[in-house]
Protein backbone atom coordinates (compact mmCIF):
# COMPACT_ATOMS: atom_id res chain seq x y z
CA UNK A 1 0.00 0.00 0.00
CA UNK A 2 1.24 3.45 -1.14
CA UNK A 3 2.14 5.89 1.85
CA UNK A 4 0.99 9.51 0.94
CA UNK A 5 1.32 12.35 3.71
CA UNK A 6 -1.21 15.15 4.04
CA UNK A 7 0.14 18.41 4.91
CA UNK A 8 -2.49 19.64 7.11
CA UNK A 9 -2.90 19.15 10.92
CA UNK A 10 -6.53 19.84 10.81
CA UNK A 11 -7.91 16.92 11.73
CA UNK A 12 -11.42 17.38 9.40
CA UNK A 13 -9.60 17.24 6.49
CA UNK A 14 -7.98 14.36 7.16
CA UNK A 15 -11.15 12.47 7.84
CA UNK A 16 -12.87 14.08 4.14
CA UNK A 17 -9.15 13.00 1.99
CA UNK A 18 -9.16 9.57 3.42
CA UNK A 19 -12.73 8.99 3.03
CA UNK A 20 -13.07 10.59 -0.46
CA UNK A 21 -10.13 8.20 -1.42
CA UNK A 22 -10.92 5.05 0.59
CA UNK A 23 -10.98 2.95 -2.68
CA UNK A 24 -7.23 3.08 -3.11
CA UNK A 25 -4.89 1.06 -2.22
CA UNK A 26 -3.26 4.57 -0.48
CA UNK A 27 -2.50 4.98 3.26
CA UNK A 28 -3.08 9.13 4.30
CA UNK A 29 -0.50 9.51 6.71
CA UNK A 30 -1.14 12.94 8.94
CA UNK A 31 1.87 15.36 8.64
CA UNK A 32 1.89 15.30 12.64
CA UNK A 33 2.65 11.44 12.98
CA UNK A 34 5.82 12.12 11.15
CA UNK A 35 7.32 15.59 11.70
CA UNK A 36 5.57 17.12 14.86
CA UNK A 37 4.85 20.32 15.56
CA UNK A 38 5.23 21.11 11.73
CA UNK A 39 4.27 24.72 10.59
CA UNK A 40 5.11 26.33 7.38
CA UNK A 41 3.96 30.04 6.82
CA UNK A 42 1.33 30.53 3.74
CA UNK A 43 3.15 33.21 1.99
CA UNK A 44 1.21 32.76 -1.26
CA UNK A 45 -1.37 34.74 -2.47
CA UNK A 46 -3.47 32.10 -4.45
CA UNK A 47 -4.63 28.96 -3.57
CA UNK A 48 -2.16 27.06 -5.41
CA UNK A 49 0.95 28.46 -4.33
CA UNK A 50 -0.06 28.06 -0.29
CA UNK A 51 -1.40 24.16 -1.43
CA UNK A 52 2.57 23.86 -3.02
CA UNK A 53 4.09 25.97 -0.64
CA UNK A 54 2.48 23.38 2.14
CA UNK A 55 3.56 20.37 -0.37
CA UNK A 56 6.81 20.92 -1.32
CA UNK A 57 7.93 21.82 2.91
CA UNK A 58 6.52 18.33 3.87
CA UNK A 59 7.91 16.30 0.56
CA UNK A 60 11.47 17.47 1.12
CA UNK A 61 11.61 16.97 4.94
CA UNK A 62 9.77 12.96 4.24
CA UNK A 63 10.96 11.99 0.86
CA UNK A 64 7.07 10.69 0.59
CA UNK A 65 4.91 11.72 -1.47
CA UNK A 66 2.39 14.12 -0.29
CA UNK A 67 -0.87 15.70 -0.77
CA UNK A 68 -1.76 19.27 0.44
CA UNK A 69 -4.96 22.10 -0.25
CA UNK A 70 -5.93 25.15 0.65
CA UNK A 71 -9.89 26.32 0.07
CA UNK A 72 -10.81 29.72 0.50
CA UNK A 73 -14.35 31.01 0.61
CA UNK A 74 -14.68 34.22 -2.67
CA UNK A 75 -17.41 36.61 -1.44
CA UNK A 76 -18.96 38.97 -4.11
CA UNK A 77 -19.82 41.64 -1.98
CA UNK A 78 -16.66 41.81 -0.29
CA UNK A 79 -14.81 41.94 -3.40
CA UNK A 80 -13.61 38.05 -3.33
CA UNK A 81 -12.41 38.28 0.27
CA UNK A 82 -11.92 36.60 3.06
CA UNK A 83 -10.76 34.60 0.24
CA UNK A 84 -7.00 32.83 0.59
CA UNK A 85 -6.93 34.02 4.40
CA UNK A 86 -10.95 32.18 5.16
CA UNK A 87 -9.24 30.40 7.69
CA UNK A 88 -7.78 33.72 9.48
CA UNK A 89 -9.85 35.80 8.52
CA UNK A 90 -10.61 37.28 12.32
CA UNK A 91 -7.01 36.58 12.71
CA UNK A 92 -4.82 33.87 13.55
CA UNK A 93 -5.35 31.29 16.23
CA UNK A 94 -9.31 32.07 16.07
CA UNK A 95 -12.04 29.45 15.84
CA UNK A 96 -14.39 28.49 12.86
CA UNK A 97 -17.07 30.81 15.28
CA UNK A 98 -15.17 33.58 14.98
CA UNK A 99 -14.65 33.47 11.12
CA UNK A 100 -17.75 32.98 10.84
CA UNK A 101 -19.23 35.42 13.03
CA UNK A 102 -16.77 38.26 11.43
CA UNK A 103 -18.00 37.25 8.50
CA UNK A 104 -21.91 37.73 9.02
CA UNK A 105 -20.96 41.33 10.90
CA UNK A 106 -19.42 42.39 7.70
CA UNK A 107 -21.99 40.93 5.45
CA UNK A 108 -25.02 43.02 7.54
CA UNK A 109 -27.97 44.36 5.84
CA UNK A 110 -26.32 43.48 2.49
CA UNK A 111 -28.46 41.97 -0.52
CA UNK A 112 -25.93 40.08 -2.79
CA UNK A 113 -24.76 37.26 -0.38
CA UNK A 114 -23.46 35.26 -3.47
CA UNK A 115 -19.76 33.66 -2.75
CA UNK A 116 -18.03 30.53 -3.90
CA UNK A 117 -15.53 28.07 -2.16
CA UNK A 118 -12.66 27.18 -3.96
CA UNK A 119 -10.47 24.71 -3.13
CA UNK A 120 -7.03 23.91 -4.74
CA UNK A 121 -5.25 20.58 -4.22
CA UNK A 122 -1.93 19.58 -4.94
CA UNK A 123 0.52 16.28 -5.28
CA UNK A 124 4.36 16.39 -4.71
CA UNK A 125 6.20 13.42 -4.97
CA UNK A 126 9.86 12.50 -6.12
CA UNK A 127 8.65 11.80 -9.98
CA UNK A 128 5.76 14.29 -10.50
CA UNK A 129 4.25 17.32 -9.23
CA UNK A 130 -0.12 18.46 -10.21
CA UNK A 131 -2.42 20.42 -9.10
CA UNK A 132 -6.47 20.25 -9.13
CA UNK A 133 -9.00 22.93 -8.65
CA UNK A 134 -12.75 22.49 -7.35
CA UNK A 135 -15.43 24.74 -6.27
CA UNK A 136 -19.19 25.25 -5.76
CA UNK A 137 -21.13 28.55 -5.48
CA UNK A 138 -23.75 29.25 -3.36
CA UNK A 139 -25.07 32.15 -1.14
CA UNK A 140 -23.98 33.36 2.46
CA UNK A 141 -26.83 32.52 5.06
CA UNK A 142 -28.02 35.33 7.27
CA UNK A 143 -27.18 33.33 10.18
CA UNK A 144 -26.02 30.25 11.32
CA UNK A 145 -28.10 26.88 10.64
CA UNK A 146 -26.70 22.91 10.94
CA UNK A 147 -24.34 21.43 13.55
CA UNK A 148 -22.04 19.02 11.48
CA UNK A 149 -19.20 20.36 9.04
CA UNK A 150 -16.23 22.77 9.72
CA UNK A 151 -15.70 26.09 8.88
CA UNK A 152 -18.15 28.30 6.96
CA UNK A 153 -19.87 25.20 6.78
CA UNK A 154 -23.25 26.96 9.11
CA UNK A 155 -23.32 29.77 6.81
CA UNK A 156 -23.24 28.57 3.06
CA UNK A 157 -26.23 27.53 1.20
CA UNK A 158 -25.04 25.91 -2.02
CA UNK A 159 -27.34 26.03 -5.11
CA UNK A 160 -27.28 22.49 -5.72
CA UNK A 161 -28.77 22.03 -1.66
CA UNK A 162 -31.77 23.72 -0.29
CA UNK A 163 -30.13 23.48 3.12
CA UNK A 164 -26.31 24.73 4.41
CA UNK A 165 -22.77 22.72 4.23
CA UNK A 166 -23.87 22.18 7.92
CA UNK A 167 -26.87 20.46 7.52
CA UNK A 168 -25.92 18.09 5.30
CA UNK A 169 -24.94 13.65 5.79
CA UNK A 170 -21.05 13.45 4.92
CA UNK A 171 -22.08 11.62 2.05
CA UNK A 172 -24.05 14.83 0.11
CA UNK A 173 -21.17 16.93 1.08
CA UNK A 174 -18.42 14.59 -0.30
CA UNK A 175 -20.69 14.35 -3.01
CA UNK A 176 -20.61 18.04 -3.88
CA UNK A 177 -18.19 19.98 -2.12
CA UNK A 178 -15.50 22.07 -3.67
CA UNK A 179 -13.13 19.65 -2.25
CA UNK A 180 -14.77 16.41 -3.30
CA UNK A 181 -14.52 18.13 -6.43
CA UNK A 182 -10.89 18.74 -6.71
CA UNK A 183 -10.12 15.40 -4.86
CA UNK A 184 -11.80 13.42 -7.59
CA UNK A 185 -9.88 14.85 -10.04
CA UNK A 186 -6.83 14.20 -7.82
CA UNK A 187 -7.82 10.95 -7.44
CA UNK A 188 -8.40 10.37 -11.30
CA UNK A 189 -4.63 11.56 -11.67
CA UNK A 190 -3.80 9.38 -8.61
CA UNK A 191 -5.52 6.05 -10.92
CA UNK A 192 -3.38 7.63 -14.40
CA UNK A 193 0.16 8.18 -12.63
CA UNK A 194 0.19 4.85 -11.12
CA UNK A 195 0.76 5.91 -7.66
CA UNK A 196 -2.06 4.75 -6.05
CA UNK A 197 -0.83 1.62 -5.12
Amino acid sequence: MKRIVLASGNPDKLRELRYLLKDLQVEIIPVGDLIPNWYVEETGVTLEENAYIKARDVAEKTHLPVIADDTGLFVDVLGGAPGVYAARFAGFDCSYENNVSKLLRTMLCEENRRAAFRTSAVLVSPEMEFSVTGEIAGVITEEPDGEDGFGYDPVFLPDELDHTFARCSPEDKHRISHRARAIAKLREKLISSGIHG
